[in-house]
């Protein structure tokens, strides 16, 4: 498996508007229900799951994006998408409100998303812009027409100061039921491959196994499932959770929940998210403020409001999780990783603003 991923970017979550121009908010879909395979990828010290990329505009590519459901909307590296001689150190050079090159539109207005909190941010640069879009591989794949993107020219470490140079080295397909905080118009990629008035949009993630997680990366068949049966969301064993609307970003994945560890129970809004490789992170204020990562053998409780239960317990290579004060992160929301998903099944029901859990 080729890729080029920064593997231990901590948290893709944050993402902060700097400067705006958009405009054509139309969804043209044409594709079907459908299911796709992913590629686990990684070992213990970090896992990811991707979802190959095959065409974007009139380019047919072969990039891997972090397949991201703490996050809203796909970001993807100019570089090998549009000429070089149009990528600057300081933006994608072109005149007038926008242009179109290899079937890609690019709407003229800089915008920066960051991946992250005060303990590590990272920084994309780049444009809104719009695309025909396909996604899978030759192990099956689907198209729409007319995609919303974030196309970046340029990443940043902003704790070392340091500019990525491995181009695609952060893209990602992030899936969240919500919106950008740069730009409204940015969404989960998975609402433009709608189906017909039959299926709910949405789409389904099946357990990732566990031992099909490698250092090459191992394509696993059906592992996600776009678009949604009334039964998923009715009668499926997935206990529903509505969503709150907030007036930026709209429809929030955090989940009410309570956790209970060490002898303790806090309240917590949480975010179940495969964009995060390695540690779970709960967020505890009134924990000292640097209190690390939990032993190993502790059991982990989580309670939502709508009565799901997650337990799982820590061990030395599996279940990593760290207790953090958020007046040290900036970040209030405790994140619980990838091995969340190795447990348990997911959706999201873009439709009717919920998020389905079910234990596995």
């Amino acid at each position: 498996m080729k890729t080029n991923i920064l593997w231990f970017l901590y948290g893709v979550g944050l993402i902060i508007f700097v400067s705006s121009c958009s405009k054509d908010k139309t969804k043209p879909v044409t594709t079907n229900t459908n299911t796709l395979g992913l590629y686990e990828y990684g070992v213990d010290s970090g896992k990811r799951a991707f979802i190959p990329v095959s065409k974007i505009g009139t380019q047919t590519v072969n990039y891997y994006s972090v397949f991201d459901t703490g996050s809203s909307g796909m970001t993807i590296d100019a570089h090998g998408i549009i000429p070089d001689a149009m990528i600057t150190t300081t933006g994608i050079s072109f005149t007038g409100d926008s242009t179109t090159v290899n079937g890609i539109t690019i709407i003229a207005g800089q915008y920066t998303l960051s991946y992250g909190n005060k303990t590590g941010l990272t920084k994309e640069y780049g444009y809104l812009a719009y695309a025909p879009l396909t996604i899978g591989d030759a192990n099956g794949s689907m198209s729409s027409k007319r995609v919303p993107i974030f196309l970046y020219y340029k990443v940043v470490d902003v704790t070392t100061g340091n500019t990525e140079t491995v181009n695609h080295a952060l893209d990602i397909f992030g899936v969240g039921p919500g919106s950008s905080y740069a730009n409204s118009s940015i969404v989960s990629p998975l609402i433009y491959f709608n189906n017909s008035a039959s299926v709910v949009s949405g789409f389904k993630l099946a357990v990732l196994p566990r031992n099909m997680f490698s250092s090459s990366g191992t394509y696993v068949s059906k592992l996600l499932t776009v678009g949604l049966s009334s039964a998923d969301v009715t009668s499926n064993g997935f206990i529903m959770h509505p969503l709150t609307y907030g007036s930026v970003g709209g429809y929030s994945a955090n989940i009410p929940a309570t956790i209970t560890y060490s002898n303790q129970t806090i309240s917590a809004n949480v975010l179940f998210d495969t964009g995060t490789p390695l540690f779970s992170t709960i967020e505890n204020k009134l924990a000292l403020m640097s209190t690390g990562p939990l032993p190993a053998s502790t059991q982990v409780t989580v309670t939502t409001n709508m009565g799901f239960t997650y337990t799982y317990t820590t061990t030395t290579a599996t279940n990593l999780t760290q207790v953090e004060n958020p007046n040290v992160t900036g970040d209030y929301r405790t994140i619980f990783g990838i091995d969340f998903f190795m447990n348990n099944e997911y959706l999201t029901d873009y439709m009717h603003h919920q998020i389905g859990l079910k234990n596995n």
